[in-house]
């Protein structure tokens, strides 16, 4: 299916319901459509030795969050990077970029590190002075994972590119838990398997590899209620931002299967 117009994206909904198996099914049902995931971003920093991916790899390491202002400038830069932000008067993106900086661990000291951070957060991109402009080409179009999670950041996203489409996804709690339950994982290839719905060919090994699957130490249903606590504290004013907006669409459904055709369908009288 083509898109005719650029697609902004983000999809919201409490862990385990379904939101990676949605975002496959969108990008496989529509090429144009890309996935731009600001852990990746990160991971993809501390993996090239930016100075970024230095500052922040502790950071990340010890489950900590990343500032509000490297996600923002991260997003904006690989917007710019792929041509779908423009940034200045003559229609030509502006990237400034870490990403190809790419420095030892011993090559840079803790000040410059600082400093380069530092630089990249204050460029002319981030101020509030910038106006950006989003490519409207179909080709422009992006699912955007990870970011916002709050109404607060969802502000500052808006300073840089508006967000066109925000979907709140909704399984009963009850369903959710039984999913999680039977929830299994191949952790070095991050195969997600379920006995409920998607079950390994041989129980308890992975399809591909034979090596034997584990259950995720956060699978347990007192950390997911703790999780799903949290998870509607933040919810609800982001939704409600994207609702004011005119922009959000909720779908709700039982399994991943009844919820797809749906936003399909939303896709299409939207963007094609």
């Amino acid at each position: 299916m083509r898109l005719q117009r650029a697609a902004r994206v983000i999809l919201i909904g409490a862990p385990g319901v379904g939101k990676g198996t949605q975002s496959e099914r969108l990008l496989q049902r529509f090429p144009q459509l890309s996935s731009i995931s600001s852990g990746d971003l990160l991971r993809h920093n501390v993996k090239q030795r930016t100075p970024l991916g230095i500052k922040v790899e502790s950071t990340l390491k010890t489950g900590g969050l990343v500032p509000d202002d490297l996600i923002l400038r991260l997003i904006t830069n690989e917007l710019n990077h792929r041509g779908w932000l423009f940034a200045n008067a003559t229609g030509r993106p502006n990237t400034m970029t870490l990403s190809s900086s790419a420095i030892g661990a011993d090559e840079a000291s803790s000040y410059e590190r600082d400093a380069d951070v530092a630089s990249f957060i204050s460029s002319p991109t981030m101020g509030h002075n910038f106006v950006s402009s989003p490519s409207e080409d179909p080709s422009a179009s992006f699912l955007l994972d990870g970011f916002p999670r709050t109404a607060a950041q969802a502000d500052r996203l808006d300073e840089i590119v508006p967000i066109n489409l925000a979907v709140g996804i909704h399984t009963p709690l009850d369903v959710i838990m039984e999913r999680i339950s039977g929830r299994w994982v191949h952790e070095p290839s991050g195969r997600v398997y379920n006995t409920t719905f998607n079950a390994p060919k041989v129980p308890g090994l992975d399809d591909i590899t034979g090596e034997k699957l584990v259950r995720r130490a956060d699978d347990s249903e007192e950390v997911y209620r703790q999780r799903f606590k949290k998870f509607q504290e933040t919810s609800e004013p982001l939704m409600e931002h994207y609702a004011r907006k005119g922009v959000l669409i909720e779908v709700e459904g039982m399994s991943s299967d009844e919820i797809s055709p749906k936003l399909y369908q939303e896709f299409e009288e939207r963007f094609c």
